[in-house]
């Protein structure tokens, strides 16, 4: 029986057709299932709902396996839930029990990536081609379409610091939410911070290398972070710890806005340790 657009009971003189052929056309994630599993019960929510979120990207299809014993035998089905994943006509992941709902949601985004996340990809590009105006746009785009997305919040923390809108960035610091993104939100924290209050604090005349520091600030602003992170190598060379380590954090949030696999960031990262040690 259909439930809905994207969520579809199975049986076994259907499977063929429902599952295994429709496979050919969008992913399938099956879920196996009995009335009286109760971690079943705790788990087809989450994959009901990330099938409506979905809009089509991946079909739902649920399997009663006490009324369907054959296609549990059929599948190796051991201990339920257990979720088969689909593509082509085969299985291509899977996993069993009941898992937290943020690990249930990666498993279907690698398989079907969401609209939201295609937006948060194509952003990321354009971060990639120093076209952070054009990503924010984008990024805002996929948190319409996913408002708790982690990368597309990540993603527009990041395009805005490229754009000198720290004072817009720094709200989003608080309340992110917990997610592999949250390290790197916190990796950026003092540079967002330290750019917010640029102009607000009166100059420290004692202070020789602040005009270094707040140019490179600025640097970072207009989206050239490789000089600014020069400036801030040349100002660390003189002290290590500049106001109270501040300078070696914001360091550290320029990193995050570079590549990890990219030589220069390397290039830079060794640069960085050898004058702090």
């Amino acid at each position: 029986m259909k439930t809905s657009d994207n969520i579809i009971d199975v049986t076994e003189a259907d499977f063929e057709y429902q599952v295994i052929a429709y496979s050919q056309q969008v992913p399938v994630v099956v879920d196996f299932w009995a009335g009286w599993c109760v971690p079943c019960k705790a788990l087809s929510p989450m994959l009901e709902k990330l099938a409506e979120d979905g809009g089509g990207a991946f079909r739902l299809a649920k399997v009663d396996v006490d009324a369907n014993p054959n296609l549990a035998v059929r599948f190796n089905v051991r201990g339920i839930p257990a979720v088969k994943a689909f593509r082509d006509g085969q299985i291509v992941s899977e996993f069993a029990g009941l898992l937290p709902e943020a690990r249930v949601a990666e498993f279907i985004r690698a398989l079907a990536p969401s609209k939201s996340d295609l937006l948060v990809e194509k952003a990321l590009s354009m971060l990639d081609l120093h076209q952070a105006g054009s990503a924010e746009k984008e990024f805002r785009q996929a948190l319409n379409e996913s408002p708790a997305n982690p990368a597309a919040m990540l993603g527009l923390l990041e395009s805005l610091i490229l754009q000198n809108r720290a004072g817009e960035a720094a709200p989003m610091l608080r309340n992110f939410p917990a997610s592999k993104e949250y390290g790197s939100v916190e990796n950026l924290r003092t540079l967002v911070e330290t750019m917010a209050r640029i102009g607000k604090a009166a100059p420290d005349d004692d202070d020789p290398l602040e005009p270094a520091y707040l140019n490179t600030l600025r640097l970072a602003g207009r989206g050239n972070v490789l000089s600014a992170m020069d400036g801030l190598l040349d100002i660390l060379r003189q002290d290590k710890h500049y106001r109270s380590d501040e300078a070696r954090r914001v360091m550290i949030g320029l990193f995050e806005l570079l590549k990890a696999d990219d030589p220069l960031t390397r290039q830079y990262r060794s640069e960085f340790a050898s004058v702090l040690f």
